[in-house]
């Protein structure tokens, strides 16, 4: 059986003795292994815009360009790489991917200026944009309606490359130039694509299936309120979305302005997708405790007093609170996430999740260089972290408004793949 068909598709069962039932955990293993990558790739550029900035004389609206490149293609091409994978299979795409993103990073290493970097970064985007889609689908057909653990463990891994990479690299381009530098993560990266390709089995295979009545019970739901709670859900995840790299785009000159070398930045960088990690888990929690609403407008209030601490305090005591906004920053997301079954129209999840990553992704691309990229450069890196908090803000009176649907949503589908 091939995985290629239909990766939206019911999972398909098989006995309890059959060997194939060994194949989850393999699964598993090379679709983490894989998302730490493909994270720490997708935040390496941190890292390497001061240097950027440095070395080829850019403008703080090409830096955020750049950055637009790299995760503008990466949400345009989510739902493509889906459609190829349905033709070539998961596994060779995933693969393909992480050879193109790593192919990226070497080409980055020989480019001369802007244009080189945009056409390097478009490559790096492309090849990550497989990963999400993809290694989620794997994941819930090798585990069924017992996926929502091992998903919660693919996206931990995804943490631990965000806060593995950055550092590693800052502390190699002490050692050497951070074109080597860049070198040795794409060798990293194809070796990365030679372990998927071993460990990650052809047909993943799934435990149970939902029967094809309730799949059409559940197509079958859903309501113009399901539609209006799902588009300010969306909405508010574009915001969540924009405050989070709009901070961390300036981060690194918010740091070297208080005296922070490129070390300690990849330090800083570390300690904030630390707390991005943790946020993750907690805060879901959090959500299911205390409610979505609460918890969302908790992260969000909370998010924007810890940037505005760390745009005011000396170097040390914004260290220190790096990993509680790691925390807020990232928390809110894994809330929203888990919120997007409950109000898929229609009850089609995996659409939902495809539209809503598509459209938080590509409002964060867009709005880097067009508002906070700009603003940057006529007002400073303090004033554009400013607006980062002012945009975390904003999300309060939506989720108020959202907040009236969230009762009234269709029942959650008991086997939609995808954290709480």
């Amino acid at each position: 059986m091939s995985l290629a068909p239909d990766l939206a598709s019911p999972h398909p069962t098989v006995p309890d003795n059959d060997p194939r039932r060994s194949l989850p955990g393999r699964t598993l293993a090379a679709a983490g292994l894989n998302h730490a990558l493909h994270d720490g790739y997708t935040d390496l550029i941190y890292v390497l815009l001061p240097v950027w900035q440095a070395e080829f004389g850019l403008g703080y609206a090409a830096l955020a360009l750049l950055r637009t490149l790299c995760t503008g293609s990466l949400a345009a091409l989510q739902i493509p790489s889906s459609h190829l994978a349905r033709l070539w299979g998961a596994r060779p795409m995933l693969v393909l991917g992480t050879l193109v993103s790593a192919a990226g990073y070497a080409l980055a290493g020989l480019s001369g200026g802007l244009v080189g970097l945009g056409i390097a970064l478009l490559l790096v985007g492309a090849g990550c944009s497989t990963q999400h889609p993809l290694a989620s689908a794997v994941i819930a057909r090798a585990y069924g309606r017992a996926a929502r653990g091992p998903l919660g463990t693919y996206n931990f891994a995804g943490d631990l490359g965000k806060a593995a990479v950055p550092p590693v690299v800052g502390l190699l381009m002490t050692l050497a130039d951070w074109r080597v530098a860049l070198w040795l993560v794409a060798g990293a990266g194809a070796a990365v694509a030679l372990a998927v390709g071993l460990l990650l089995p052809r047909d993943p295979v799934a435990r149970d299936a939902p029967s094809d009545e309730r799949r059409h019970a559940v197509r079958k739901g859903g309501s113009e309120t399901g539609r209006t709670g799902f588009g300010l859900l969306v909405a508010i995840g574009m915001l969540d979305n924009a405050a989070r790299p709009a901070f961390l785009l300036y981060l690194p000159f918010l740091l070297g302005q208080k005296g922070a070398a490129l070390p300690l930045v990849g330090l800083a960088l570390s300690l904030v997708f630390i707390g991005g990690a943790l946020g993750k888990a907690i805060c879901g929690r959090l959500g299911e405790r205390f409610g979505v609403t609460r918890t969302v407008i908790l992260t969000e209030v909370g998010t924007a007093a810890a940037i505005l601490a760390v745009i005011g305090l000396p170097l040390r005591p914004a260290l220190v609170v790096l990993p509680l906004l790691g925390l807020l920053l990232n928390g809110t997301s894994s809330v929203l996430y888990g919120t997007v079954p409950d109000l898929a129209p229609g009850g089609r999840v995996e659409q939902a999740f495809a539209v809503f990553y598509t459209f938080t992704l590509g409002g964060s691309a867009l709005a880097a260089p067009l508002l906070y990229g700009r603003l940057g450069d006529l007002a400073g890196p303090r004033w554009a972290a400013v607006a980062a908090a002012a945009t975390a803000l904003a999300v309060v009176p939506l989720m108020l408004a959202l907040s009236r649907h969230l009762g009234r949503a269709a029942p959650r589908r008991p086997d939609a793949a995808g954290p709480r």
